[in-house]
């Protein structure tokens, strides 16, 4: 008889349930949360097992990664697939969810996720840990220009070293900012080495890498965004078409549609963040600083064209009728201009505004 199995994963105790294909409750129990011991307690209480779940989290891409070394066909789902499944139960508690879990596995109601392998995940973690340190760099930049600034003394425009050289040259003049600025700067320094550090191990990963270095043939596309996108993507023949990348990567407009109501939103944001951020700055790059021609460019263009930068032109705002919104007069202002009425140019109305008075 063919059973079914559902975890529900803590830090510490995993909750098992086991049911067969009616959905009766054949085993339960809870184990700590490591790959033998739970694949022990299957092997002992399901040798039929046909599919075991458990949700995205945290330990999710360790134990599924163990558990499907060990032969067992785990299967990992969308957390919020599941608690939408889930919340029906009167009372939450691990062994409810357990339950809960393997009656999905049971009926099949599931959409299954991709697990990426420990080489993507080692490659993002580098990403996310020079990411974060890039922050820290211009956070303990920004409190600097703060301190500085309070006293009138503003640093400007100092890129690279020359940063330091005018933080200390202000500094000089006073000098009880000594004691709160110096450490600052000293962390700044030591932050540095650490994200030029990385910077180094980026640039041989992407040199090592084939894909890597085909991704930046792509004009303005750099090491940096190339293995970002290695790492999300990880295995391209899961997606049937290409027009699907853009979707997983969240940058497809939303669509709410019922009865008569039908309206697009704006972009899902669903997926990696970070991918998303490093592809918006390689189209900026590729707009503003790329001078050479390339077919890219000029798709871009093309939609730059039809969108546009600046702000939204309303043809009628040029006759609109001009005049006080307070008492509604008609006069010159003392620039010598009429008044017109303020209207928000990013609003998506292309109706004129009730005017009120004469």
């Amino acid at each position: 008889m063919e059973h079914y199995v559902g975890l529900d994963v803590s830090l510490k105790l995993t909750a098992i349930c086991i049911v067969d294909r009616t959905g009766k409750i054949e085993r339960e129990g809870v184990v700590a949360s490591d790959p033998e011991a739970i694949a022990v307690f299957i092997k002992s209480h399901a040798p039929h097992v046909a599919r075991i779940g458990l949700e995205t989290g945290p330990t999710s891409t360790w134990l599924w990664t163990e558990l499907n070394k060990m032969g067992l066909p785990v299967i990992c789902i969308d957390a919020r697939h599941a608690k939408a499944a889930l919340k029906l139960q009167i009372n939450k508690s691990d062994r409810n969810d357990a339950v809960g879990i393997a009656r999905i596995m049971q009926c099949g109601w599931y959409k299954e996720v991709r697990v990426k392998d420990l080489d993507s995940h080692a490659i993002k973690a580098l990403l996310v840990s020079r990411a974060l340190l890039v922050k820290i760099k211009r956070d303990l930049e920004n409190q600097i220009r703060g301190l500085l600034k309070n006293l009138g003394l503003v640093i400007g425009q100092a890129k690279m070293n020359m940063f330091s050289v005018r933080v200390a040259e202000l500094a000089e003049a006073r000098p009880e900012l000594a004691a709160a600025v110096e450490p600052l700067l000293k962390a700044r320094e030591a932050v540095g080495r650490q994200i030029a550090d990385l910077d180094r191990k980026v640039m041989r990963l992407a040199r090592n890498d084939a894909q890597v270095r085909r991704f930046m043939t792509a004009p303005g596309v750099g090491p940096i965004t190339a293995l970002c996108f290695l790492a999300t993507i990880d295995d391209p023949t899961r997606f049937k078409r290409s027009r699907s990348v853009g979707a997983y990567a969240g940058l497809t407009t939303r669509r709410y549609a019922s009865g008569e109501i039908d309206w697009t939103g704006r972009i899902s944001k669903c997926g990696d963040k970070m991918l998303r951020s490093y592809l918006y700055e390689a189209a900026n790059v590729l707009l503003t600083r790329v001078a050479k021609w390339s077919a890219l460019k000029a798709g871009e263009s093309g939609l730059r064209s039809e969108a546009g930068y600046a702000k939204p032109r309303l043809p009628w705002l040029e006759n609109l009728p001009s005049f006080c919104i307070a008492c509604g007069s008609k006069a010159l202002n003392s620039t010598g201009h009429q008044r017109r009425l303020p209207i928000n140019l990013h609003s998506r109305t292309t109706e004129i505004p009730p005017i009120s008075g004469n």
